[in-house]
């Protein structure tokens, strides 16, 4: 009654992930595993099978492209094996957000320590699925509190920080007002300048007495913190001042001209006025919350394996979406259709698109809508006036010729632009709500509008008043706080009509009662279906029958915005 081990393979055999509770070598558990595929009967409903040599016995769950086998000698019991596997099935189902080889691989460490906590040295452990669960999160309430305490205490260097560049930023003005109010000091032995009797202002010396103070109150208010007021050129003794030799490219119409510089040109016209400037952490934090961006991961979706006809379609959203009415301020959809042949004889080809789901067909069916466009290659053919049923063929103009043989051609690009809400194939709702007490309510939800489709990583980031951490009341799904940039993102791993919706509440410090912090919210996701419903049914090689092909579909988010 001993597990030997508990693996997961391919419908080849390739393992995947494999943990052995008794000394097995890696090439013993490599040749059972690619032997045992070849040991079910055709049409087989059991879950068991032993190994022709009687050594061992497999007791496996078949899924759509994986097994989950465990290896046990002979003399194990076979209920118990059976409800050791089932354990380990619902595990492997809630560490992995699907059944294929990409999600495995990404998960097999937690794969790994669930089969552990579930076999000790062959024989099952007393455990249920939620006990193995609260393990392997191994939450500690003491490293929550010492992570507060990080956080706190980097909010209180980072305020202190912006309270002492404020203090320096006052002082600095501050001087350069006294400055401005004192005016240049000149030394008695100074002749042709402004108090100079013999000179009358503007006279005969007016350009080497007149000129020069005001060149030379510049360099001292340049120079205030380095050089002595008493230590310019131009005001040395003996002989008249030399006025300072021009160095530079001029004045340039539109120019940007810095406070050292600004300072120097409100000196030289004797100003007295006061320049309000920005806040400089407003200013950079405001700048941060707009180039901040979300990025999903689009190696979650599942790898195809690509036949001699290859067909890639990517799509790139970018909306906007107003948050007092929920309309759209904006929404374009971009993409191209991307063919790639390996084998000459199949090389007269075309690609016949499959019709667009309902949500299209409903848009594009109106008389006169330009909404959708698409564009061919110069090569291929134009679509016809599209009518009710009409298909729409990729071939090229010239039957004579045949597609690149091993490169890819973008056969195909389309645009989708509309103000129809019905298109966006997520609808989020963010609802900030002020209490008064210098604290907010938020909730955020989500609904899948788009119930043929599946988003698969989709984080919402939200931003938060700089320095004040989240406390998350309620959550449908993970999510972590970006400290540096003051975000909190939500992570959901897969959005489709299984689970359509979901929400978010937490509570923050806020201070006032001004809602627009939380904006904008960003949204970032990547799917494996077509937006547009751009979709190849099939594929025809001339003269010849229909050709089978493999096909990808992308769909990614460029920008997606509730503002």
């Amino acid at each position: 009654m001993v597990v030997l081990a508990a693996s997961i393979c391919t419908k080849s055999g390739k393992p995947l992930v494999s943990r052995q509770f008794r000394p097995l070598t890696k090439p013993r558990i490599d040749g059972l595993l690619s032997s045992f595929p070849k040991l079910i009967p055709p049409g087989s409903q059991h879950t068991t099978v032993e190994s022709p040599d009687g050594s061992v016995r497999f007791v496996y769950q078949p899924f759509d492209e994986v097994y989950v086998v465990l290896v046990t000698n002979k003399g194990s019991n076979i209920l118990q094996d059976i409800q050791t596997l089932s354990l380990l099935v619902r595990l492997i189902s809630s560490l992995t957000p699907a059944l294929n080889e990409p999600s495995i691989l990404a998960s097999s460490f937690e794969l790994l320590c669930a089969f552990d906590e579930v076999v000790s040295l062959g024989y099952k452990e007393n455990v249920s699925l939620q006990q193995v669960r609260n393990v392997l999160e191994g939450e500690s309430h003491e490293e929550k509190i010492q992570e507060i305490i990080a956080r706190n205490k980097e909010a209180e260097a980072k305020e202190e920080l912006k309270r002492r560049a404020k203090q320096l930023e006052n002082q600095r003005r501050e001087q350069q007002r006294i400055q401005r109010a004192q005016g240049p000091s000149y030394p008695a032995s100074h002749s042709g300048g402004f108090g100079s009797s013999n000179s009358g202002g503007y006279s005969s010396g007016g350009m080497a007495g007149g000129y020069t103070p005001v060149s030379a109150t510049s360099n001292i208010a340049h120079d205030a913190y380095t050089t002595p007021r008493t230590s310019s050129p131009a005001f040395s003794s003996g002989g008249a001042a030399k006025a300072p030799a021009f160095k530079g490219s001029g004045m340039k119409l539109g120019a940007k001209r810095g406070n050292k510089g600004r300072d120097e040109l409100m000196e030289a016209l004797g100003s007295e006025a006061v320049v309000q400037e920005p806040e400089p952490e407003a200013v950079r934090e405001d700048v941060h919350h707009a180039s901040h961006a979300v990025q999903a991961d689009e190696h979650v979706l599942p790898e195809v394996e690509k036949d001699s006809i290859h067909v890639t379609i990517r799509e790139r959203l970018s909306l906007t979406v107003l948050r007092d009415n929920g309309g759209l301020s904006n929404f374009d959809l971009r993409g191209d259709l991307d063919l790639r042949i390996t084998s000459p004889d199949k090389s007269h080809l075309r690609l016949i698109l499959a019709p667009p789901p309902s949500r299209i067909a409903a848009i594009t069916a109106v008389p006169g809508n330009k909404d959708l466009q698409f564009q061919q290659h110069p090569n291929v053919s134009k679509f016809g006036p599209g009518g009710a049923g009409e298909e729409k063929t990729i071939a090229l103009k010239n039957p004579e010729r045949g597609f690149p043989i091993n490169q890819g051609v973008g056969v195909l690009r389309w645009r989708l632009s509309s103000k129809d809400e019905s298109l966006v194939p997520i609808n989020i709702n963010c609802w900030p709500s002020p209490r008064g007490d210098g604290k907010c309510d938020v909730n955020i939800e989500y609904e899948l509008e788009a119930s043929d489709m599946v988003l698969q990583d989709m984080k919402i980031m939200i931003p938060l008043p700089t320095g004040a951490y989240p406390e998350v009341t309620s959550s449908t799904s993970s999510y972590t706080y970006d400290a540096v940039s003051s975000h909190l993102i939500w992570t959901t791993d897969e959005v489709s009509s299984a689970l359509p919706s979901g929400s978010l509440e937490f509570v923050v410090d806020m201070a006032g009662d001004d809602t627009g912090v939380f904006y904008p919210v960003q949204v970032g996701f990547v799917s494996a279906q077509s937006l547009a419903g751009v979709s190849v049914a099939r594929a025809e090689v001339v003269d010849a029958d229909e050709a089978e092909f493999s096909h990808e579909t992308v769909l990614s988010v460029d920008r997606f915005e509730i503002v």
